[in-house]
């Protein structure tokens, strides 16, 4: 338990350092990507008002069935891609949210790309 407590802390760590440059506008908000081990959460926040434009997760009934893995990864998201471009969003600012650009979380990113958003 103690080496997962360590391992959260030092993500927890990362995560302040990229959100003191990381900054959602309302022109260009910010995509935070969120993962446990049974669920994955994206959300489109604009940190100047503090509302969240769009949201996608694993809880969605269209989603239900999806795993916190690759293939998840790249399903949620072409979902916040699309649900993204139907809010006339063209451009974001991605927050990995301490993560490693690793796996999940470039399946996630590359996936919102293809769909035609600008990171």
């Amino acid at each position: 338990m103690k080496r997962l407590e360590e391992k959260n802390k030092r993500r927890l760590g990362r995560k302040v350092h990229i959100r003191k440059r990381v900054l959602g506008t309302a022109e260009r908000p910010r995509l935070s990507v969120f993962k446990s081990n049974l669920r994955l959460y994206v959300q489109v926040i604009d940190d100047t008002n503090g509302v969240t434009l769009v949201a996608a997760s694993t809880l969605d009934k269209e989603l239900k069935d999806l795993r916190a893995n690759v293939k998840g990864g790249e399903k949620l998201g072409a979902v916040i891609g699309e649900k993204i471009k139907a809010k006339g969003i063209k451009a974001v600012v991605f927050d990995r949210n301490g993560y490693k650009y690793h796996g999940v979380v470039k399946a996630i990113a590359e996936a919102t790309r293809s769909a035609g958003i600008q990171f």
